[in-house]
């Protein structure tokens, strides 16, 4: 998935010796919660930002797969994000541009010309000074583990996604029978930390949010019984504290470390099969409805403004930075900036810090070129 290309690149100096004034502005390509951080940072900062987002609402993945709620403090998507979005619709120096994707890009940091398309066809080319890329990530789709789960056979096997729609609406059913399940078992590691795949990596996230929705579950159903399937459970920072011990403790979910090696249906309720690693010995378990923790990957945005902008991508299929763990921002391609999961797998924390580190950067960039260009 990475690209293995040498890629010859200006060094910053010769990127801040530009012929002319560079321009002022600032493109940021994604209006999710990292898109957002760095166009409220980069007008507050006194730049014009330029947001570009594909779809027709901004939001990005928490308002397009209907987050009901965010990890880990459980609070409304919406209404925790309405601050966010408000600050940026209404600030003057930003430009919302939705149904709009970037076509082409030319020119180096400070003099950027990138040609916009709209969802009528029509073209606009915009000249900007540097750009962040906040694209996002996709989910996995669990279809590509050989069907070993049954996603697109049995109904009663959902995602993350999927579960997260049905809180959004107020009620946890099973698909098949419109009933409210009486067990349900949660599947990690779906996508994620599987070489066969290649996806070496962790997504970070999908532990926090098993837990986070196995809450809601007991609290919507509280005689459910609510399982979670666990390679190894990967908490960190205040999660610990505030999701998985609490899930545990407050609301009786059941935590068992092992592999699950396939699902099948039996009678009117699906058969898991697997492995306590824990005890050493095989297990097979009924349940009414299973939910697949499922991982990120690349999203087809990243990968287009990977192609776009030159911008490489690390091992993992993900926008490259350079400056390691000191400096998460920058890309190796002068005047450009990657925020959020674009840039790899990222909880909703670090997608709004990378936004304001971006932004900050932008910004600096852009002064500073102003400063090489009257001197």
């Amino acid at each position: 998935m990475g690209s293995s290309h040498v890629i010859q690149l200006s060094s910053d100096s010769d990127a801040e010796r530009g012929t002319g004034m560079p321009n002022d502005s600032v493109l940021i390509v994604g209006g999710g919660p990292a898109g957002l951080e760095a166009a409220r940072g980069v007008a507050d900062l006194g730049k014009k930002a330029i947001l570009v987002e594909a779809r027709d609402e901004l939001g990005g993945t928490p308002y397009a797969s209907s987050y009901a709620t965010l990890t880990p403090d459980l609070r409304d998507t919406e209404e925790e994000m309405a601050g966010l979005l408000g600050d940026v619709r209404k600030h003057p120096l930003v430009d919302v541009r939705l149904g709009t994707r970037v076509v082409k890009s030319e020119g180096r940091a400070g003099e950027f010309r990138v040609t916009l398309t709209g969802g009528d066809g029509a073209q606009v080319e915009e000249e900007v000074g540097a750009v962040i890329i906040a694209t996002g990530f996709q989910h996995f789709d669990p279809g590509r583990e050989t069907q070993m789960y049954g996603y697109y056979e049995y109904d009663d096997v959902i995602t993350l996604v999927d579960a997260e729609k049905m809180m959004k609406k107020g009620k946890i059913v099973r698909p098949s029978t419109g009933e409210p399940p009486e067990r349900v078992a949660f599947i990690q590691c779906v996508g994620s930390r599987d070489r066969q795949i290649g996806n070496k990596y962790c997504s970070k996230v999908c532990c926090g949010i098993a837990s986070k929705q196995s809450i809601e579950i007991k609290r919507m159903l509280p005689n459910a019984k609510v399982f979670i399937f666990y390679i190894d459970m990967r908490m960190y920072g205040f999660w610990e504290d505030q999701i998985y011990w609490k899930a545990q403790e407050e609301y009786k979910v059941n935590y068992v470390r092992g592999i699950v090696t396939e699902i099948i249906r039996k009678g009117d309720r699906l058969l898991v099969k697997g492995e306590d690693t824990t005890m050493g010995r095989p297990v097979e378990v009924l349940m009414d409805m299973v939910i697949l923790s499922v991982g990120m990957e690349p999203s087809r945005g990243t990968i287009e403004m990977s192609r776009i902008f030159n911008i490489p991508r690390e091992d993992h299929g993900f926008l490259a930075t350079q400056g390691g763990p000191l400096d998460t921002v920058s890309t190796p391609v002068p005047g450009i900036f990657v925020a959020g999961a674009a840039a790899g797998p990222k909880d909703l924390e670090d997608s709004i810090s990378m936004g304001g580190a971006a932004a900050m950067k932008a910004v600096a960039l852009l002064n500073r070129l102003q400063r090489v260009s009257v001197g």
